[in-house]
């Protein structure tokens, strides 16, 4: 009886005769740079990926879920709330959000309400609706319920514009362990540096966690002009003012009436 116990003890300590599953990420993106110029329409991205054993001879699990965050750079925005006035549109009320993503996608290969658990969801801010949007109230700044009306109208503005989305067919399975996601930019996009984190889950529970990055920048002649803005201020104020006035007698003088 000593010795089976003593074995039992052995075993438990060693991890057991089946060793643990364990799964890394390794993801690679189409592209790290996207560059921003007068023409410029929008772009999709493309996020590959595969699903490895963390250690040799580790069993693999699947089917899994993907969830695929990406995040642009941080801006405070203001949201207003207008009412009728006698027959006149004003603002009645505002609130601030501060330093919320300029960009938000959540992709998935299925509906995130499907992936795992509620808490789970929520502690790893996992869709636009569990997603941390802190509002700045009165002296305090905190995030609210998702039914909060000025929370649901910056969602429906963001994602009318394209800045927000979620989609829950956006990771396709190419094999069981080798998965694509398309990464959609607007034209309208926000230049700077955007995080993307990609989790992988399993029965419900977080297994593996790999994240990337991506840089929105102003190329071409945008991009010249937006360094003289920020860097000669004055000049490029004086530069302006006088392109108008030439401008403006240029086409006094063609559309002048003798």
């Amino acid at each position: 009886m000593r010795r089976r116990a003593l074995i039992l003890a052995i075993v438990l300590l060693t991890g057991g005769a089946w060793p643990a599953a364990a799964e890394r990420l390794v993801v690679s993106l189409s592209n790290h740079r996207v560059s921003v110029t007068s023409s410029f329409t929008g772009e999709d991205l493309v996020l590959f990926g595969t699903i490895e054993p963390d250690q040799p001879r580790t069993a693999l699990r699947p089917p899994y879920n993907l969830v695929i965050t990406v995040t642009g750079p941080p801006e405070t925005m203001r949201t207003r709330r207008k009412e009728r006035v006698l027959g006149i549109w004003v603002n009645m009320d505002s609130r601030e959000f501060v330093r919320v993503p300029s960009y938000l996608s959540v992709l998935s290969n299925r509906p995130v309400g499907e992936i795992a658990a509620p808490e789970v969801l929520r502690r790893l801010q996992i869709g636009l609706d569990n997603f941390l949007l802190p509002q700045r109230i009165g002296p305090d700044i905190a995030d609210t319920v998702r039914d909060d009306p000025f929370r649901v109208a910056f969602l429906q503005l963001e994602t009318q514009h394209g800045l927000y989305r979620q989609s829950s067919t956006a990771v396709t399975y190419l094999t069981p362990t080798v998965f694509r996601a398309a990464i959609p930019l607007p034209a309208n996009v926000p230049t700077g540096n955007y995080a993307i984190d990609v989790k992988l889950f399993a029965d419900g529970a977080l297994v593996a966690r790999t994240n990337t990055a991506l840089e929105v920048i102003k190329a071409g002649f945008e991009q010249y002009v937006a360094d003289a803005a920020r860097d000669h201020g004055l000049l490029y104020g004086l530069l302006t003012a006088l392109m108008a006035l030439l401008t403006g007698w240029f086409a006094s003088v063609v559309f002048r009436k003798d």
